[in-house]
């Protein structure tokens, strides 16, 4: 597995193109891939964090094009921040599911009501999409085409595109991890769901957000599928009639974790804690809340 030079424009196959962020870390790995679609009249995916030295990595790679389209996955920042910036300067429109926290069930709502934040990259509270995208909607440029698939999940508001056969998939599957589920923006159920859309989608590659592409995306997402079936029912033979915390539970799920990876550990396993409370397999005391305390029905 090699490392892709950041700032570099690669070419991965014909009409698309990768640009790697230098923003490394435990989320993002290497950092975020920005991908350019097509050649001449352009679109833009993910144009990734705030970073003069990435922005001047596209200026660069689309040198003598014009960028005509500006796609957002989601609106965490390191996949959105630049986006702004690319739009004034460039005129394109940006498209994107909704405002950040569209897409968001009633029980994500109330949650976040409560004053539960997401966690990860942190959300890009001011994105604004100038056109909404549905599921199923299509964007003709010049000599190619997209096709917008909604993917909840890891994000309520979560778009992945489909081209030429492949999918650039956003941050829902990667070779490299599993996947962030942090609630209020992350739901476990929906992305149980788009997990088996996109493994019985017939794409025969998807290009993530961090990470290389994966060449056999039903065996990636079987394995996914698998990996939180295997941590709910951790979960759940942890449970008994005595109420437990989120980090009690995640301590004894995740025995192994480093002690900086805990957080995010306790954001997946508080949305499975959600997923299993709506289907009345554990009750939360008094309420359902991160800092509720958890039994086995």
């Amino acid at each position: 597995m090699t490392m892709p030079e950041p700032g570099k424009s690669e070419t991965l196959e014909d009409g698309l193109r990768r640009i790697l962020a230098p923003n490394p870390g435990p989320m993002t790995h290497w950092g975020t891939n920005t991908f350019v679609i097509g050649e001449g009249r352009v679109a833009i995916v993910d144009p990734g964090p705030e970073s003069v030295s990435h922005l001047d990595a596209i200026r660069r790679a689309t040198r003598g094009e014009t960028i005509t389209h500006i796609l957002v996955t989601h609106a965490h920042l390191d996949h959105s921040s630049l986006t702004r910036r690319i739009a004034r300067e460039t005129g394109a429109l940006v498209h994107a599911f909704g405002p950040a926290h569209a897409g968001r069930t009633e029980i994500m709502n109330i949650l976040a009501r409560q004053g539960l934040v997401g966690g990860g990259e942190g959300i890009d509270e001011a994105f604004r999409p100038d056109i909404a995208m549905n599921d199923g909607d299509r964007i003709d440029g010049d000599g190619w085409q997209v096709q917008a698939l909604h993917s909840p999940g890891h994000f309520a508001g979560h778009l992945a595109f489909s081209y030429q056969g492949t999918l650039i998939s956003g941050d829902h599957v990667m070779d490299w991890s599993s996947s962030l589920v942090s609630p209020p923006d992350g739901d476990l159920a929906a992305f149980m769901a788009t997990s088996r859309r996109l493994r019985d989608g017939g794409h025969r590659r998807l290009y993530p957000a961090h990470g290389l592409a994966i060449d056999d995306p039903a065996d990636r997402l079987n394995w996914l599928i698998g990996h939180r079936q295997a941590r709910e029912t951790a979960i759940l033979a942890s449970l008994s009639a005595i109420p437990r915390s989120v980090e009690w539970i995640t301590e004894r799920v995740y025995a192994d974790i480093p002690p900086n990876m805990l957080p995010a550990a306790m954001r997946n396993v508080f949305a499975h804690l959600i997923d299993l409370s709506e289907r009345d397999l554990v009750a939360a005391l008094p309420h359902l809340a991160f800092d509720a305390r958890f039994t086995r029905v």
